[in-house]
């Protein structure tokens, strides 16, 4: 259905194997969440589409929001342990989808938001590093075996399905009656 993606589970586990690091999340290449930033929200979306191909879909996402304070805070960067307190709080509330994708919401005034997936986990030192990678559109019909275009008969996998042609029979109402025929005065 997508590229790689974690699970909630699997997620949470690997946070519990470094409650004592500082929890870092690189954007793009060279390019860091301030560690200041707070988790705002950790959000439940259950979706559910149809696709082009008329198939319907349903998975769940959580979404962990990411949010950099203007104001630089010194000696702020949030453990590993408090991430965990923040999720131990919002599963009292709710209980989360333990096989959902994970994606991470963030944006700066030099990134537009956006949600990404959680690609690898190194530690570096005193730190948990989570490397994100862009989510991405995709065609879910490729996924399942088809094409996205024009197939090898021509048809177009995402054009609208035409309704069955049916064949009119014709029937002649007068065959073996007498008919009118011009100027016999019948019509």
């Amino acid at each position: 259905m997508i590229n790689e993606f974690i699970g909630w589970n699997a997620f949470k586990a690997k946070l519990q194997q470094h409650p004592e690091l500082l929890l870092q999340f690189q954007y793009t290449a060279n390019k860091w969440v301030n560690a200041n930033y707070h988790i705002t929200e950790i959000k439940q979306a259950p979706i559910t589409s149809v696709d082009c191909g008329g198939v319907m879909n349903a998975w769940t996402e959580i979404v962990i929001q990411l949010w950099e304070p203007t104001e630089e805070e010194e000696g702020r960067a949030m453990q590993v342990r408090k991430a965990l307190s923040i999720i131990e709080l919002v599963e009292s509330k709710m209980p989360l989808n333990p096989i959902a994708m994970v994606k991470i919401e963030f944006g700066n005034s030099e990134f537009d938001t956006r949600q990404m997936y959680p690609a690898e986990f190194k530690m570096d030192g005193n730190n948990l590093i989570i490397n994100l990678t862009p989510d991405a559109t995709q065609c879910k019909a490729i996924s399942r075996g088809g094409s996205c275009g024009t197939t090898a008969t021509g048809d177009e996998c995402c054009a609208p399905a035409q309704p069955e042609k049916r064949k009119i029979g014709l029937v002649n109402l007068a065959a073996g009656q007498n008919s009118c025929t011009p100027g016999s005065g019948c019509c």
